[in-house]
């Protein structure tokens, strides 16, 4: 609507307005502004309902009138039949109604006496509304919606987060992993309480608080100093698909958090370390990744292994002991992260940190083994043979490399097999030249006398038993081999 348009810039006064109203009293009028120098008087002519009001961004639906000092009307939202909205807090209109609509509670009716500074000024808005005019508004707030921010990584609204109050502060900084955060939260599935209000302290990317989960800690990391948000977490990225038990968490349960960032302390960033420190954080990092793989924890120790590829990627001219340990430490994030990757069914992310692994060792046998069972696991049967040839040729003795050598020559004679058929039924001139493929018969991948066997590793991560039967180790060891060979967890 035209007469309510502001060229006011954007404000952050909408923010503290709760503190400067009692929305629970009446008389000649409370002091809305900042400054308390009178700009803008409210008066409650209807309590609204419930305690919540609306934050910045938020767009929110009112009835107005709008008349002038001795009463005057100039428009009104009421007559026309429809209501007016606006993003709060945008500038999207005067002042005065910014500071005002941030006040009111829901199906408050309330009146503001607007001075000229906190309306149109000088100029005023002509022909309706003269220079250096007090405006008064009659103001009913309806309902208002919640801007929501999808801070899932792949951007399928798994992280859901609503901003209920935002910062106070001008502040742009928020925190990252490894900062230590205080928060006030709680959590629950429909209208059920799963957990009440507290308030804890932890550190990103090492809690091992069950309630908090990793979409928590997601959102978190997008939160300022003293935001309040809503945050709705799909069952991926809360609880999963069994739930929790002790918190009576059903499987595949959506998780509503409403959580306050009450403060936190910032993690020295990468560029503020010298290379010594670089170096020492990424052993520790290395050891609390392993530490979170052994539990099962293998978002956790993603973050973990791959800070080391920030602390160290760009470290590539070192020399001596710090090169040696620095390859070492690199070496043992890509391999790590590629069974984190295998174990959560990433299979990209499996084969690109096997490349990683492979540029600083042409001779590392997991990389190559890792990244079969990655090309295995896509279907890509041949690429996946090479590789597992490759780690034969490495590790002459290997048995769970030959055992998939066979599984996936036997997923090759089926396709050939498939294709055979297809063709035979649609094209029967083509029969006899897709009889001439490589042989993958049955009797040829038994001629090495491997003999019968059960396998069933070829999806996702080896059971440790048969990482043991290929290896010689148990994955995660949390030290490396020293040979220069297998470094690993």
């Amino acid at each position: 609507m035209q007469s309510m348009a502001s060229t006011e810039p954007e404000t952050m006064e909408t923010e503290a307005i709760a503190e400067n109203t009692n929305n629970h009293s009446s008389g000649p009028g409370v002091d809305l502004t900042e400054k308390q120098d009178g700009g803008v008087l409210k008066e409650i002519l209807r309590e609204g309902e419930g305690e919540d009001r609306p934050s910045k961004g938020d767009k929110v639906k009112v009835h107005y009138v709008g008349t002038l000092l001795d009463g005057t009307p100039f428009d009104s939202s009421r007559e026309r039949g429809e209501h007016f909205t606006f993003n709060l807090g945008k500038g999207q209109v005067i002042k005065a109604w910014d500071l005002g609509i941030a006040s009111m509670r829901k199906g408050e009716l309330a009146k503001f006496t607007c001075r000229a500074d906190y309306a149109y000024g000088e100029s005023g808005s002509p022909p309706k509304i003269p220079p250096n005019a007090t405006l008064v508004f009659e103001v009913e707030l309806f309902s208002w919606e919640i801007p929501c921010d999808d801070l899932s990584p792949n951007k399928d609204k798994g992280i859901l987060r609503y901003v209920l109050h935002a910062s106070d502060t001008y502040k742009t900084t928020t925190p990252a992993d490894f900062a230590s955060v205080t928060i006030k939260y709680s959590a629950k599935i429909d209208q059920q309480v799963i957990i009440e209000d507290t308030t804890t302290t932890f550190t990103l990317g090492e809690v091992e608080d069950p309630k908090i989960v990793i979409g928590l800690e997601t959102a978190i990391k997008k939160m300022k100093s003293q935001e309040r948000s809503r945050i709705v977490l799909s069952p991926f990225y809360a609880f999963g698909k069994d739930g929790n038990q002790e918190l009576n968490v059903p499987p595949n349960a959506t998780v509503t958090y409403e959580v306050e960032l009450i403060s936190f302390e910032k993690a020295k960033k990468v560029y503020e370390m010298e290379t010594p420190e670089k170096l020492e954080q990424a052993e520790i990092r290395k050891a609390k990744g392993t530490e979170f793989f052994k539990k099962g924890l293998t978002e956790k120790a993603v973050t973990n292994y791959a800070t080391i590829l920030e602390y160290l990627d760009s470290e590539t001219s070192l020399e001596g002991g710090e090169k040696d340990k620095r390859d070492a430490l690199v070496l043992a994030a890509h391999l790590n992260l590629a069974a984190c990757e295998l174990r959560l069914g990433n299979d990209a992310k499996v084969i690109e940190h096997c490349n990683g692994a492979l540029e600083l060792n042409k001779d590392n046998s997991k990389a190559y083994f890792r990244r079969a069972q990655a090309h295995q696991n896509r279907k890509d049967y041949d690429e996946a043979v090479k590789d597992y040839n490759q780690v034969v040729a490495l590790e002459p003795d290997n048995k769970a490399a030959k055992n998939q050598i066979i599984v996936c020559k036997k997923k090759l004679q089926e396709e050939h097999q498939q294709e055979k058929k297809l063709y035979a039924n649609m094209f029967s001139k083509m029969t006899q030249q897709t009889a001439k493929r490589n042989d993958y018969s049955a009797d040829s991948v038994f001629k090495d006398g491997i003999g019968d066997w059960n396998n069933d590793m070829a999806a996702g991560m080896m059971p440790l038993d048969q990482e043991v039967a290929a290896f010689g180790e148990v994955m995660p060891l949390g030290s490396d081999n020293n040979n220069g060979n297998n470094h690993g967890h």
